[in-house]
């Protein structure tokens, strides 16, 4: 394969860092790189009040990691504004949190615009070019614009929402006919895949044809489905190790032989946290036995702490947490352990191997990888249960979940029960199920499948 140039918001630390540390995505980037050679562009993080310089690169082994900076300006408009307060809502059909402004297109116009510009001097005619996610919609037009030809790809690790939905954006048009200057769109599943080309059909007019082509603006290009994997095997190696670790060790000596129901997102409106805290609470209230008996263990990573709707959603949070605890805690148990802090995926492994219920409940999720390492971290002799919204493209794939509707509050602590009381041969049955899913359709098969894809044009399902 040619070099590979793979372009994200953020772009992964060049030094290696502590195994475990890593989100999945970026062990996976990581790999095609290394298999490939070529360059990781995208934001250093960091905002500066002068003017973007040149990329800061760093080489290591057959990678190089090129970022640049944003003014303040930049990343309140485009990153803060547009990305975070306009796309991030709305694709996640949250169209009463979602911000319309000139300003903030503007910026994200312009942030594109500069990253095309700072990232063609480091190409080569015979690059492919794989672009990652909301912030960059716009890229490939802009290279396009640039006289550079090379093969681009674009994958969204976000739903696509449905027509009525993403016609309330008044860029809409601006959006689908850039990203229709890649040669391959990739979106997490089918249902995603179907919304998009239900666009380019109603709205545009434009032609969908067999394997994934679509005709449209002048242009052929192709759309597919590519769900995202987990790094299976390494993630069981890592929960299992995990067992005996301090942290882990520390959580199963408090629990005192009480079941763990666990849930681990970032701090996001579109997880149904508060759903959550609600379902359990009706679990407790509806089957009075719990009492004593089950703990709630609740982990959100702070994220976007200086957007205000992510402010509101942890004050709203912890209230409701709060609230529960004061109405059935004693002096001996607390049914809800809510941490607003962020924990190693090796350790987060751990502690989904030591629960019997994983609880992930989105109201709309394009994935949701912490769904598949639940899986992938269970003992096959005694696994867990897990509690799955039907609003997580994870859904589609791990037919041994116990499936719920987030929005059903009584519905989530029936299934709960259902859960917490399944005998040992079901619960094995459901996870083998599932596990070979993930086993089989792991991260390393889903980038090389669509850069197989992009490269080759081999034949979508």
């Amino acid at each position: 394969m040619s070099r590979l140039v793979v372009v994200s918001n953020r772009v992964a630390a060049s030094k290696l860092s502590r195994p475990g540390s890593e989100g999945g995505l970026s062990v996976a980037l990581r790999a095609a790189l290394r298999q490939h050679g070529g360059i990781w562009f995208g934001w250093s993080g960091k905002v500066l009040e002068r003017d973007y310089g040149q990329p800061s690169v760093a080489e290591v082994g057959k990678t190089t990691f090129a970022t640049i900076d944003l003014t303040q300006r930049d990343y309140d408009d485009y990153y803060k504004g547009f990305a975070n307060s306009t796309l991030w809502p709305l694709f996640h059909y949250r169209l009463d949190l979602a911000e319309f402004s000139q300003r903030t297109w503007k910026g994200y116009e312009r942030v594109n615009a500069h990253f095309a510009h700072r990232l063609q001097p480091l190409l080569k005619d015979s690059d492919v070019i794989w672009v990652h996610d909301y912030h960059f919609t716009l890229l490939a037009e802009q290279l396009r614009n640039a006289n550079c030809r090379q093969k681009m790809g674009f994958f969204l690790h976000i739903p696509w929402p449905a027509l009525p939905v993403f016609t309330a954006l008044p860029w809409h048009r601006e959006i689908v006919k850039a990203l229709c200057a890649y040669d391959l769109i990739g979106f997490q599943t089918d249902e995603d895949l179907e919304c998009f080309q239900d666009y380019i059909r109603r709205e545009i007019g434009g032609e969908v044809g067999e394997n994934g082509v679509i005709r449209v603006f002048g242009r052929t290009l192709r759309a597919g489905a590519f769900p995202i994997g987990v790094d299976t095997e390494t993630f069981a190696k890592m929960a299992e190790e995990s067992e005996t670790s301090n942290q882990v060790a520390r959580l199963k000596k408090s629990l005192i032989g009480r079941d763990l129901i666990i849930g681990v997102d970032r701090l996001d409106y579109s997880k149904g946290l508060i759903n959550r805290v609600e379902a359990f609470e009706h679990l407790l209230t509806a089957y009075p036995d719990n009492r004593g008996n089950v703990v709630f263990l609740q982990i959100n990573p702070p994220s976007r702490a200086d957007v205000a709707d992510y402010v509101d959603i942890r004050r709203e949070m912890e209230a409701t947490a709060g609230r529960v605890n004061g109405a059935f805690a004693e002096y001996d148990w607390v049914p809800i352990r809510y941490l607003n802090k962020s924990f190693s995926r090796r350790v987060l492994a751990g502690f989904f191997r030591s629960s019997r219920i994983g609880l992930v409940t989105p109201l709309r999720d394009g994935m949701n990888l912490v769904a598949k390492e639940y899986v992938a971290a269970q003992p096959a002799k005694d696994p867990g249960v897990l509690v799955l919204s039907r609003f997580a493209g994870a859904a589609r794939e791990l037919d041994g979940a116990l499936i719920v509707n987030p929005y059903d509050v009584e519905g989530v602590a029936e299934r709960l029960q259902e859960a917490l009381t399944m005998p040992l041969k079901e619960r094995r049955e459901r996870w083998r199920s599932m596990h070979r899913a993930i086993a089989v359709n792991d991260v390393t098969a889903w980038w090389a499948d669509y850069l197989e894809t992009l490269q080759h044009g081999k034949r979508i399902p």
